[in-house]
């Protein structure tokens, strides 16, 4: 991956340029590690249905995806919850206040917005590449799947929220809502 200028990293998911997320196959958490490896948290299902997950697993159908994601720090501290609502993302801080929202926007496109205003977009390049631009389009974070690494995100700037937590949602959770099952 490239970018122009990178920022230094802070040793944090909202301050770190490079975000290694690891899936394992079966697992309901991916790791989320800086580029040199060390941990920076974690993204799980926040409500582990085990009906859901069985109904999931025998039939491979969508509907009985995960509804509810829980993004953690290193320490374990919930930093943002991400719910799924139809094909919606609906992004919250940690005791629920509402941040924003991503929801599609054509075929391979989600818009990116807070309080009912755009602030950016995530477009699906291609299977395992997205693109993430701030309101006025230019690219502040890309994620692509790396194979036998996870998917890499790559922040190019160090971002102020909502777009922060917005770019953290949508790299983190995204593709796993839409893996197949």
């Amino acid at each position: 991956m490239t970018s122009g200028s990178r920022h230094a990293g802070g040793g944090t998911l909202f301050t770190e340029p490079f975000l290694v997320v690891s899936h394992r196959a079966g697992a309901a958490e991916s790791g989320v590690r800086d580029q040199y490896g060390q941990p920076l948290g974690t993204v799980a299902e926040a409500e582990n249905r085990t009906f859901r997950k069985a109904l999931r697993m025998i039939t491979g159908s969508a509907r009985f995806r995960p509804n509810c994601f829980a993004v953690r720090d290193s320490g374990g501290s919930v930093v943002l919850k991400v719910r799924v609502h139809d094909s919606r993302f609906l992004v919250m801080r940690a005791d629920g206040t509402p941040i924003g929202e991503i929801a599609p926007d054509g075929p391979d496109r989600f818009a990116l917005s807070a309080h009912g205003h755009p602030v950016g977009a995530l477009e699906n390049r291609h299977r395992g590449d997205f693109r993430i631009t701030d309101f006025s389009g230019g690219e502040v974070a890309r994620a692509a799947e790396e194979p036998g690494r996870g998917y890499v995100v790559e922040v190019f700037a160090q971002l102020t929220d909502p777009l922060a937590s917005l770019v953290l949602a949508a790299a983190l959770t995204v593709e796993t809502a839409l893996r197949p099952a």
